[in-house]
């Protein structure tokens, strides 16, 4: 007797047999490949953690008990929520722009939101040193005009890497908000308007909330992108804005520290983790990276 692909066959003599499909022999070497390149290393990752230097919570403990890392966290999160604050409030303001403007304008904004993803993440930080630094353009422009008599410091330090942050971060956040105000009926907005309530009172009440899925899925998107940033703090922060990516590498390459970086890394990874399942409350993560 035969059966489908995937279940239970009676072969000879009455014995029980699985019947396994050809699509599934198809896939079984990308799962071994998978599972040889990410599931292996993470879980590498994660004894490491508990046993480097000796078997135990020691480097977990110095969450708690080490200032420095408790300072670097503290770091991290903060120029993490003002990042996402800034790109939220940025990105809110042109997909609102994009989703109530004609056809063609909205293709020119969609292509300007668009461009800086093909450009690379490293000359973006060195064009932001050159019109940031001491001596440049707009240093240079503003001592020229009389505005300043001394240069700000606008680099190796937080703002500069805030700046080249929500720079990077502001498509992030456009694209999910204009998907989600693109699905919002126009109608409802009119007929707010329709029963006495003005503008800001018809956005405030009725257009905002309906955005707010699309506000929180962006947010923690943003959110979780901005907590692996390694290039730009550590090029427009010089060093004296320290986030969690750069310490681990820190931890690994310099000082040898295995245990401490994997620990970091695994946090790391936890909150990730911990952030998409917030997401997924909200918004269907299938749909939001490109499943059908």
């Amino acid at each position: 007797m035969t059966a489908s692909a995937g279940s239970v066959a009676i072969g000879t003599g009455g014995t029980p047999r699985i019947a396994v499909s050809p699509y599934a022999v198809l896939i079984l070497p990308l799962l071994a490949l998978l599972l040889a390149l990410y599931a292996y290393p993470l879980v590498k990752v994660l004894w490491i953690s508990f046993s480097d230097p000796e078997l135990g919570f020691g480097n977990y403990e110095k969450l708690i008990t080490a200032t420095g890392i408790r300072r670097m966290l503290w770091t991290t999160f903060k120029v993490c929520i003002i990042t996402t604050s800034f790109s939220m409030l940025f990105g809110y303001i042109v997909a609102y722009a994009m989703a109530h403007v004609a056809d063609r304008h909205r293709l020119w904004m969609m292509l300007f939101v668009l461009v800086p993803f093909w450009v690379s993440v490293l000359a973006r930080a060195f064009s932001w040193t050159t019109l940031l630094g001491d001596k440049g353009i707009v240093n240079t422009e503003l001592t020229d005009w009389g505005l300043i008599e001394h240069p700000i410091p606008m680099m190796r330090n937080q703002l500069g890497v805030l700046i080249g942050m929500v720079h990077y971060m502001v498509p992030y956040a456009v694209l999910p908000l204009y998907a989600a105000m693109r699905g919002i009926d126009p109608r409802v907005v009119s007929a707010a308007r329709g029963l006495g309530a003005g503008p800001f009172e018809a956005f405030w009440r009725v257009f905002l909330p309906l955005s707010l899925p699309g506000i929180i899925a962006a947010g923690v998107l943003v959110f979780i992108l901005t907590l692996g940033f390694f290039v730009t703090p550590a090029i427009l922060g010089g060093g004296k804005t320290l986030m969690i990516a750069e310490y681990i590498s820190a931890q690994i390459l310099t000082t040898a520290r295995w245990g401490v970086g994997s620990m970091c890394a695994v946090v790391l990874l936890a909150l990730v983790f911990l952030l998409l399942g917030i997401m997924s409350r909200f918004v269907d993560l299938r749909s939001l990276f490109g499943a059908k």
